[in-house]
């Protein structure tokens, strides 16, 4: 006896886009047709809907344990669900603990079955010092692991050195792993910051200049060489430049297994909102021209970036304030609005098709994380 049966949705993934009726059975898609004669104990009538698979997030910051009053894991997890989004991958940060250890894991892991209303996976962390550790972690479940190339802003996840990430990625690669990395060169905006402080330059454009597209493209190309030394699949998160998407392309034609994506705050602002919403808008790397989030368009439109996640990074009122805008907490909060803004920006512009934004929001994000039951709507998939 089936559990459920939405009525004549127009069904919708990266393969198809038709009308159907879909049953569901345990929790799992046992039918997609047209004229089904099932009945259920629940139906809907989704005649004039369109049915997308649950949308996957693989970046989110919940802030639990130890942050809570950032945003939790109910609220946060209370958002995706109103934005159509039922998996996601919590970073190994803003935690307190941050998730580097197995010990962390189990804290984390415990909070996310009592209290996240969708399904949710764990980054583990890769930090100086914790080589060890991941073992151990990969061991408990993690999705992957995360490391950044720049400042985090939490001294308890201090950046990744070469060395770090060298091995690191040796240790991943022999784990059968995935690495996420933030590429920034901090070297180029660590200096081009403290020269603009120094200088008295604190305001939205100085910290804008201080973040050039140079910076992500060179850390992108470092760590595609580690890549393909070391033989780590990689991961490279929150591409803002279309050179950055190029250079995953051309690494991908050569051998090597890396991946990217993008965020809608990169797709719908510019550096002039950034201007004129103010901290509200500041994230790292920082939102830029119009040529630019052009390009990430035209990436998207011809599948060469694959996925479009949140980067959700809540953080209170008064972390969003202040005349130093370097000192101010770069994130920006809006997981439940990815769905949305691809309808409003891509599919109503005619910039994607629907099977489109079911790619990048869901289906291709199954299939380079292995979640294999995730992503379609099909017979077999949850």
């Amino acid at each position: 006896m089936p559990d459920l049966i939405i009525r004549g949705a127009r069904v919708v993934d990266a393969d198809q886009d038709r009308m159907a009726n879909v049953v569901v059975t345990d929790g799992v898609i046992s039918a997609v047709a047209p004229g089904l004669t099932n009945s259920a104990p629940v139906e809907v009538d989704a005649g004039g809907l369109t049915l997308f698979p649950g949308g996957i997030d693989p970046h989110v910051h919940f802030n639990e344990p130890g942050r809570a009053g950032w945003e939790g894991i109910a609220s946060g997890t209370a958002a995706l669900a109103k934005g159509g989004v039922t998996s996601f991958f919590d970073m190994p940060l803003n935690s307190s603990p941050v998730t580097t250890t197995p010990e962390a894991f189990d804290q984390k892991r415990a909070l996310m079955d009592a209290h996240a209303r969708v399904n949710g996976y764990l980054w583990g962390g890769l930090i100086p010092g914790n080589l060890d550790q991941l073992g151990a972690l990969a061991e408990r479940g993690v999705i992957g692991f995360k490391a950044f190339m720049s400042n985090s802003g939490l001294d308890e996840f201090p950046a990744a050195d070469d060395g770090t990430l060298y091995r690191g990625m040796q240790e991943i690669a022999r784990l059968g792993m995935i690495l996420a990395v933030h590429a920034e060169n901090d070297g180029i905006t660590g200096a081009l910051a403290a020269e603009a402080r120094r200088a008295g330059r604190v305001g939205v454009r100085d910290y804008l200049n201080s973040r050039p597209a140079i910076a992500e493209i060179e850390a992108i190309q470092r760590l595609i060489l580690l890549a393909g030394e070391t033989g780590c699949k990689l991961h490279i998160v929150h591409v803002s430049t279309g050179r950055g998407v190029d250079l995953v392309t051309q690494a991908q034609a050569q051998g090597v297994d890396v991946s990217c994506e993008t965020c809608p705050h990169y797709l719908v602002l510019t550096d002039d909102d950034v201007e004129r919403l103010g901290a509200v808008a500041k994230c790292a790397p920082p939102i830029r021209d119009t040529t630019e989030q052009a390009a990430l368009w035209s990436k998207l439109a011809d599948g060469t970036l694959p996925m479009v996640v949140s980067d959700h990074s809540p953080a209170p009122l008064d972390m969003k304030q202040g005349e130093d805008f370097f000192a101010i907490w770069g994130g920006i909060a809006g997981c439940q609005s990815t769905l949305p803004l691809l309808l409003t920006y891509g599919y109503h512009t005619g910039k994607l098709t629907l099977n489109q934004v079911a790619a990048v929001t869901s289906s291709n994000a199954a299939e380079r994380f292995g979640l294999t039951k995730k992503g379609r709507i099909a017979p077999g998939m949850d």
